[in-house]
C-alpha cells in the first residue's frame, strides 16, 4: 500500500499534490461556510484564462535553458506600450485588441533579443539578473509614461502631464475575448473566447516545441554539451527562447488587461512575474524542464487557490478589514512555497 502511495506521489508530484489537496479543502470549507461556490468557480475559470498566457511565457524561457523568466515585466511593458498606441490611434473592439498585439510585437522582439544577448553574457546567474532587469525596466517606463507624447483624453491626466495610473478599456477592447461566444451554465459563466485564445496559444507553443527549431532550443536547455557537439548554436537558441518568452509576455498582458477591463501602468507590472513563475512551478515544472501541461495545471491551481482562499479567510477572520492583508499572506505564501520547488520534484 505504501509503495502504491509513493508511486502515486512520485507520478503526480508532491508540490502539485499538496496544493491540490489544499485547494480541495478550501472548496469544501467554502461550501460549509455557505459561500457562493458556483460564483467562486466562475471567477476561477475567468482568472485561469486571464493569467494563462503570462504563465505560458515561461515555457520557451525554461526550455532554452535560461530558467523561469523573472524579467517578464520587460514583455509586459511592451504589451502595455502597444495597447496605448492602439488606443491613441483610435482602434476599437477587435481591431483595437489585434492592433495592440501587432504594435507590441516589434518592441517585444527587439527587447527580447537585447535581453537574450545580455543573458548570454552572464550564464549561470540568469534568474538574479532577470529579476533586476524586470525591476529596472518598470522604473524606466514609469518615467516614460510621463514624458511620452500621448494625447488621448481617456489616457492622460486632465491637469498636468503624463498618463493616468489606471486606464479603462470599456470604450476600446475591454472584455473583447471574454464576451466572444460566452455562455452560462447556471451561475457559472464560461468566457469561451478567452479560453479558446489561451488554449490556441498553448497549441501554437506545443507545435513550435516539436519543430526543428523548437527541438534545437530544448536540446540547448536540456544538455548544452550534447547540443554543442551536435552543431547547435546554444547562444542563438537561448536568444530565440528569451525573445519568444518576451513576446508571449507582451501578448499575455493584453489578454489580461482586456479581461480585467483596465490597463495599469507605472509600478503595477513590477511583481507580475512572481505569480507566473509560481504557477508553472506548482504545475510541476523545474528550472530546466517545462511542458504545456505544467502551465494548464499550475495556472488553474494557483488562480483557483487565490480566488477561493480570500473569501474563506474573510469569513473565518471577520474582525476588521483584513482582505488585503490576507491576500498578501496567501499569495506570497504560495509563491514562496513554489520557489522552493524550483529544482523540481526531486
Amino acid at each position: 500500500m505504501s509503495e502504491a502511495i509513493k508511486g502515486f506521489t512520485k507520478k503526480v508530484g508532491l508540490p502539485r499534490l499538496i496544493i491540490a489537496l489544499f485547494f480541495i479543502s478550501l472548496c469544501i470549507t467554502a461550501v460549509f461556510l455557505k459561500l457562493p461556490a458556483l460564483t467562486l468557480l466562475s471567477d476561477s475559470i475567468r482568472r485561469f484564462g486571464m493569467y494563462g498566457v503570462l504563465v505560458l511565457a515561461m515555457v520557451p524561457a525554461i526550455q532554452s535553458g535560461i530558467g523561469p523568466n523573472f524579467a517578464l515585466p520587460l514583455g509586459i511593458v511592451c504589451g502595455i506600450l502597444g495597447s496605448l498606441i492602439s488606443i491613441e490611434m483610435g482602434l476599437m473592439d477587435l481591431w483595437g485588441f489585434v492592433g495592440a498585439i501587432i504594435i507590441s510585437l516589434p518592441f517585444a522582439i527587439l527587447s527580447g533579443i537585447a535581453y537574450g544577448i545580455l543573458l548570454n553574457k552572464i550564464k549561470g546567474s540568469e534568474m538574479l539578473i532577470a529579476t533586476y532587469t524586470g525591476f529596472s525596466i518598470v522604473s524606466f517606463m514609469s518615467i516614460m509614461w510621463i514624458i511620452l507624447p500621448f494625447k488621448h483624453n481617456e489616457m492622460v491626466w486632465p491637469i498636468g502631464k503624463g498618463l493616468r495610473v489606471t486606464i479603462s478599456l470599456d470604450s476600446t477592447f475591454g472584455q473583447i475575448l471574454n464576451n466572444f461566444l460566452d455562455f452560462a451554465i447556471g451561475d457559472i459563466m464560461i468566457p469561451t473566447g478567452l479560453l479558446l485564445f489561451f488554449f490556441g496559444s498553448c497549441l501554437i507553443v506545443w507545435l513550435f516545441s516539436r519543430s526543428k527549431l523548437g527541438l534545437a532550443i530544448k536540446a540547448s536547455g536540456d544538455n548544452p554539451k550534447f547540443a554543442l557537439a551536435s552543431g547547435i548554436n546554444i547562444d542563438r537558441s537561448r536568444i530565440i527562447g528569451t525573445t519568444l518568452s518576451t513576446v508571449l509576455g507582451a501578448i499575455g498582458i493584453i489578454v489580461y488587461a482586456q479581461s480585467y477591463g483596465f490597463m495599469q501602468l507605472y509600478q503595477a507590472p513590477l511583481m507580475m512575474a512572481f505569480p507566473a513563475v509560481a504557477a508553472i512551478l506548482i504545475g510541476g515544472a523545474s528550472a530546466k524542464k517545462a511542458r504545456i501541461s505544467h502551465v494548464i495545471i499550475g495556472t488553474f491551481l494557483l488562480q483557483g487557490l487565490l480566488t477561493v482562499a480570500l473569501p474563506v479567510a474573510n469569513q473565518i477572520v471577520s474582525e476588521g478589514d483584513l482582505s488585503e492583508v490576507m491576500r498578501m499572506i496567501v499569495q506570497n505564501g504560495i509563491i514562496l512555497y513554489a520557489l522552493t520547488k524550483v529544482g523540481g520534484d526531486d
